[in-house]
């Protein structure tokens, strides 16, 4: 029997939650270094190796009791039903009444199981492909004959922080186009963003994307009204104008029509897809435009190749279901209500701001499915940042602070290889670079995890108390083999996966945000007032009143 076999006489969640808040007691006294010096096999035990991917959590705060219990608790949740509830047709978004998905948007061509739904997918893909292809072949023109060379998307939250991300991780992985091309991002509501940039394009070179899944976000809308009159101030407000210098992407056919936008440069998603789970459909039009169709094909087929393992593999091999388990142990029964994610590659600098959306977006909740309260807490507060920068910034709280936190450390095996960089004299030096990254995050890593016991033992004599490191905070190393469409887009699924069952062991709805909802609606109750549209505030707390005072010059 696997050692991760369910214990036998443990069979519903609150039975094994019990189990587990007994094993917490004695883990919170037990410190990491303890657990290494009490097993020779620990590495072994706690990692596992899938394609390019190799997972550690040996420096996780959990021995193999604590690890059957939690792959009890995922049985005992019925977990293996619900992945395959998640791979089908149900309604698993029951409050908006949805299916969620975005597993078919990265569906090979000539998938068997699902064949209508990679039809569908694939169509769309291909009109998305053929654009591509025409921008980078320098047919794609501008309303007065120009080829494009900059291409700017408009979009918030999915529509941006997935293809932003993407687009500067494989930045190394940029299409050959017949003149160069150069991919823009704006989403804040301000105009700031589009103030900066704008004075840097030419209107008649310049190509915009408008990226919303219901084409009524007034943060996407505002801005490509904005676009629109600085397109029509140049080039006059012709048809033609919007014809050649707008593509939308959007599931709203008649929003994209009414707004102006041609009907071939229309492209197509579904409501089954989540806003956070998009940048596989054609909402990553920005990263095939960066990186190519061929690569764009790769990141599909990573984030497929992570869909065949999360349904096919035991859970004691199943890295998402491991990160969600050991991520549930920290945050439920080790009290640990933050979690860094720490890229060991500049490339990764928007990762952890990715995270933030996918994770806290979907699994900030207090509701259960059936309307109670949660019984536990749900997600813990995620952040990050790229590791390097990091090490000068809040790793002293990690070290040496009163928080508990929980990290994900994540690098890439190899980074540079001579025959990349000729016009380089001294290659060398970038490879080495790589290794002083390597070097630091298994360093960090190991002071995290045996705190004083990392030292020399020299050090440690007569060594300051406020010198001193205690440790025992745990973490995850994740290696990738390389960088890569492939890899990257492993990599995603992987998070998208331990979000979902991280759901299922909470029992909460992962693919509603009724919480992004409300703040907006408010807001447009607001709005009236600050363009003098509207006078009576009174029925405001006396805080807006006052600001609203202010802002309005009262």
């Amino acid at each position: 029997m696997s050692q991760f076999a369910r214990p036998r006489l443990v069979d519903t969640p609150d039975q094994v939650i019990d189990q587990l808040q007994q094993l917490s007691l004695k883990l919170k006294t037990q410190h990491l270094t303890e657990l290494f010096q009490s097993d020779s096999t620990r590495f072994e035990q706690f990692s596992v190796q899938f394609d390019a991917l190799f997972f550690d959590f040996s420096k996780q705060r959990l021995n193999v009791d604590v690890l059957k219990n939690l792959a009890a608790w995922a049985h005992a949740c019925d977990l293996k039903t619900w992945i395959g509830q998640l791979f089908s047709n149900s309604l698993l978004n029951d409050t908006e009444e949805r299916a969620a998905k975005h597993w078919a948007l990265r569906l090979a061509q000539d998938s068997e199981a699902h064949s209508d739904l990679a039809l569908q997918v694939h169509a769309q893909l291909e009109r998305m492909y053929a654009l591509v292809e025409k921008i980078h072949a320098g047919q794609y023109r501008g309303s007065t004959g120009e080829v494009i060379q900059d291409v700017v998307n408009i979009g918030v939250g999915g529509s941006d922080l997935g293809p932003l991300m993407v687009s500067q991780a494989l930045s190394d992985f940029k299409a050959q186009t017949t003149k160069p091309l150069n991919v823009h991002f704006v989403s804040t509501m301000d105009g700031s963003q589009l103030s900066d940039l704008l004075y840097k394009l030419r209107p008649e070179t310049t190509l915009f994307i408008i990226s919303s899944k219901s084409f009524s976000t007034i943060d996407t809308l505002s801005n490509a009204q904005t676009v629109r009159l600085w397109l029509e101030k140049t080039l006059g407000q012709q048809p033609k104008v919007l014809k050649h210098h707008f593509i939308g992407v959007s599931t709203k056919e008649d929003k994209m029509t009414q707004w102006g936008i041609a009907p071939e440069n229309q492209l197509l998603l579904w409501d089954w897809v989540g806003g956070r789970y998009s940048l596989w459909s054609c909402i990553g039009f920005p990263i095939a435009l960066t990186i190519g169709v061929d690569s764009f094909k790769h990141l599909l087929a990573g984030a497929n190749a992570v869909d065949q393992h999360f349904q096919t593999a035991s859970f004691e091999h199943n890295i998402p279901v491991l990160m969600a388990l050991l991520g549930a142990w920290n945050n439920n029964f080790l009290d640990m209500q933050t979690h860094a994610v720490l890229p060991y590659d500049g490339r990764l600098k928007h990762f952890a701001a990715y995270l933030q959306q996918l994770e806290m977006e979907s699994n900030g909740k207090s509701v259960q499915r059936d309307s109670a309260p949660v019984a536990m807490n749900t997600c813990p507060v995620i952040w990050g940042e790229v590791g390097p920068n990091a090490q000068h910034a809040f790793y002293q709280l990690l070290h040496q602070g009163t928080h508990a936190v929980s990290c994900d450390f994540i690098a890439p095996i190899q980074r540079y290889t001579a025959q990349q960089f000729t016009y380089i004299d001294n290659a060398e030096a970038l490879i080495e670079q790589h290794h002083l990254a390597l070097s630091n995050c298994l360093a960090q890593s190991r002071l995290l995890a045996f705190g004083n016991q990392a030292l020399d033992p020299k050090e440690l004599q007569n060594l300051a108390i406020f010198k001193q490191y205690k440790g025992n905070q745990p973490s995850s190393t994740l290696l990738i083999r390389e960088l890569s469409p492939y890899t990257l887009g492993m990599l995603v699924a992987l998070y998208e996966h331990k979000v979902f069952v991280q759901s299922v062991l909470w029992n909460i709805n992962p693919f509603d945000q009724w919480g992004v909802e409300k703040g907006k609606e408010i807001a447009n109750h607001l709005l009236p007032i600050l363009n003098r549209e509207r006078e009576d505030i009174s029925h405001f707390d006396s805080s807006t009143q006052g600001l609203l005072n202010i802002l309005m010059g009262k």
